[in-house]
This record gives C-alpha cells, sequence and structure tokens, in this order.
C-alpha cells in the first residue's frame, strides 16, 4: 500500500470514527467488550444503508452464471422477506445481491488470498517448466508415449 494509500485511509478511518462517536457508539467500550467474551479484535464493517443502488446496478449486468448453494431455513426465509418486499424479484436475485455485497465487504481480505493464489499459480507454472527440463521435454507440450 503506498503512503498516499495509507494517509487517505486514515483520513477515512477517521470519518467513520468521528460519524460513530456522533451517533454515540463508543468504540473503545466495544473493543473491552469483545475482549471480556474472549476476543481481543473488533471489526468495524460499513455497509450502505441503502440497498437501491446496489439493487439497479444488478440489473445492468447479466447474471448468466449459475451458482447453486444450500442455505439454511432461517436464510431462506430472510430471502423471501427480501423478495417479499419487491426490492428484488427472485430468491436468486436476492441471494446475488447479498453475495455481491458480502464480497465487497470482504473486498481487502479478498485482494490478499487473490495475490497470495497469483503466486502459487506462478510457482506451479515454474515447477512445471522444471520439469519440462528435468524429463527433456521442450515447449508446454508434453510428449505423449507411444
Amino acid at each position: 500500500m503506498t503512503d498516499d494509500a495509507k494517509k487517505e485511509k486514515k483520513g477515512l478511518w477517521r470519518l467513520v470514527e468521528e460519524k460513530l462517536e456522533s451517533l454515540g457508539v463508543d468504540l473503545e467500550e466495544i473493543a473491552a467488550a469483545a475482549e471480556e467474551v474472549g476476543g481481543s479484535k473488533v471489526k468495524v464493517v460499513c455497509v450502505t444503508p441503502d440497498l437501491g443502488e446496489s439493487v439497479r446496478d444488478l440489473g445492468k449486468s447479466p447474471r448468466d452464471n449459475v451458482v447453486m448453494v444450500r442455505v439454511d431455513e432461517e436464510t431462506l426465509r430472510k430471502l423471501d422477506a427480501w423478495v417479499e418486499t419487491g426490492a428484488v424479484k427472485s430468491r436468486s436475485e436476492a441471494a446475488a445481491l447479498f453475495i455481491r455485497e458480502g464480497l465487497q465487504v470482504r473486498g481487502d481480505e479478498l485482494s490478499e488470498l487473490e495475490d497470495a493464489l497469483k503466486k502459487v499459480k506462478k510457482a506451479k507454472e515454474r515447477l512445471r517448466e522444471k520439469a519440462r527440463v528435468v524429463f527433456g521435454e521442450s515447449g508446454s507440450e508434453q510428449e505423449k508415449p507411444s
């Protein structure tokens, strides 16, 4: 992360702290309570108060990929409630919306994982190349036995 990005992040965090304080949220009190129940870390997650923009964005891009998920009864009731409100057209759209929102909330962690995955892929490619050299195969095509 660049120095400018770090400064921007600190500035944004200060704005969040100020807003929470103005709403009567004491972060130190929350951190102390978390420690009492065995946790030492507190994660503050900011979620847009209006999902309307996310719903509109969801409708702008095609959703051609199918992902099958199994959910518990409570989650199903909540998805159905979103459909019932008319905010979304279907369980599928509700699930897609909340998957997208969840991925945005966890964006930093996912970026770290994606970076690690790229390193793993590069290491695998280096391993394959080394194996080609060791076994005397050239190029990316391996010779098939006769």
